[in-house]
């Protein structure tokens, strides 16, 4: 085993032959497949809440939507559960210990109890100032706190479901959080509506059915989870010290987030300075470019797990071969996306607005949004790659780096007249930004550093 970066670059190594871009290709697809769909599925649980919650009334529907955001920010914030669990457990499949990938995995799971406690002690005596702080009016902040207050009971099963979901990307089945992921959207549906209008709760019953379906489906994993320690015998009690390195994976992840998030929410604000148009379009561009990025970030997912595998068999050589492919698949999918947001906008544009200023905003922002998805899809693949790689801490620099490049020029839109077609310029920044960051330490090969844990 070797802790040692390998410094060969792949980007200058000869073009891969046509059986080894199969091989790479049918291991994407088998991964990436699956887990666009359970990405998909996610979305939709707010969705089927808010098409429910919206017949009770606007006051209602505004408190879901208040209390939403504020549980997904809460919960995306621990989305390293998911990132770093995935490549510690692929390494240790690559280095053929599952028992040791199963109980990293445990560990990760175990953290994500002990992260739920902490959030739902904040969340829930914390429910009423928090839905003021998120922007909920009056007629709505009770209607918000109630569904807070319930939905917190949630979030540990939310949080297990991201470690979870971690190790079985690790363990190379993307398929089985796919399947619990329909699952639970059907049954949230289900109990939605028979507890908001048959037992007549209310937004109450919107609550508690998301919780029980959010716990079925942490139930469902740990199921699956808790069966494959004891078949390869590993341990299920807490471990302190492998939960201690699972968080210490997270940090620069976190930091990672965090300061993507900063970057949405600066985008954002400076969008609402622009104007009441400024804003509307830029809630259907952000709401357009997450849908994108699901297809891309499909693509990520299956990067994290084959990476981490091939590193910790100690095949180098395959990894550098991976990435190559995975980043002409990201170009690919990059160019196709760009191509159908260009030619698709006066079709899809009036499903979101019927305001003619709205339309026009979007109709000239969106070129930008279709001439950067090609950047979009390399970000995304490299970001996934050095995931993978167990590159956090790269990952967490590269980041705040981008975010003191973004501030600055989205911050000079409205004091150079720009308005928002110009703040999606400032997006695009943004991405190429990231871009030559990733591009960089692709091209370093520092991240190739093998074995079965990864060192320094």
């Amino acid at each position: 085993m070797s802790s040692a970066p390998a410094r060969n670059r792949s980007q200058g190594s000869p073009r891969l032959p046509r059986e080894v871009r199969r091989r790479h290709d049918r291991e994407i697809l088998a991964l990436a497949v699956p887990a666009f769909g359970a990405l998909v599925a996610e979305p939709l649980f707010v969705m089927a809440d808010s098409a429910i919650v919206g017949h009770l009334g606007t006051r209602q529907l505004a408190g879901l939507g208040v209390a939403a955001s504020l549980l997904t920010t809460a919960v995306n914030v621990f989305v390293f559960l998911a990132y770093a669990t995935t490549a510690a457990v692929a390494r240790r499949i690559g280095a053929g210990d599952r028992q040791a990938a199963i109980r990293q995995g445990m560990d990760g799971i175990w953290l994500a109890l002990l992260l739920s406690a902490v959030v739902v002690a904040v969340v829930v005596p914390g429910a009423g100032p928090l839905a003021e702080l998120f922007g909920a009016s009056g007629r709505a902040t009770g209607y918000a706190v109630t569904y807070l207050r319930i939905s917190a009971l949630g979030i540990p099963a939310m949080l297990v479901v991201l470690a979870a979901t971690g190790v079985l990307r690790g363990l190379q089945d993307t398929r089985t959080p796919l399947v619990v992921a329909v699952a639970g959207f059907a049954a949230n549906a289900g109990l939605n509506v028979g507890l908001v209008y048959g037992a007549g709760l209310g937004i109450a019953g919107s609550a508690w059915g998301t919780v029980i379906a959010q716990w079925a489906m942490a139930a469902a994993y740990l199921t699956v989870v808790v069966r494959g320690a004891r078949r390869h015998g590993a341990r299920l009690r807490p471990d302190a010290a492998g939960i201690r390195a699972c968080a210490t994976a997270g940090v620069p992840l976190l930091v990672r987030t965090l300061s993507l998030r900063a970057i949405l929410m600066v985008a954002t604000a400076v969008a609402a300075r622009l104007g009441d148009t400024e804003i509307a379009a830029h809630q259907v561009l952000l709401t357009l470019w997450s849908l994108l990025a699901f297809a891309l970030d499909a693509i990520a997912i299956a990067g994290q797990a084959i990476i981490g595998r091939y590193l910790g068999a100690e095949d180098a050589a395959g990894a550098r071969a991976a990435c190559r492919r995975m980043v002409q698949w990201g170009i690919a999918s990059g160019v196709v996306l760009g191509a159908l947001v260009a030619v698709a906008r006066p079709w899809f544009i009036p499903l979101f607005t019927g305001d003619p200023a709205v339309r026009a905003q979007l109709m000239t922002a969106l070129l930008v949004v279709a001439v950067t998805q090609p950047v979009s899809g390399v970000v995304f693949i490299l970001d996934g790659v050095l995931m993978g790689a167990g590159d956090g801490r790269y990952l967490a620099w590269a980041m705040l780096g981008t975010l003191a490049v973004f501030v600055p020029a989205a911050l000079a839109v409205p004091a150079i007249g720009g308005g928002l077609t110009v703040l999606w310029w400032a997006m695009a920044l943004f991405m190429v930004s990231r871009m030559a960051f990733l591009w960089a330490r692709a091209r370093s090969g520092h991240w190739v550093v093998t074995g079965a844990v990864r060192g320094g």
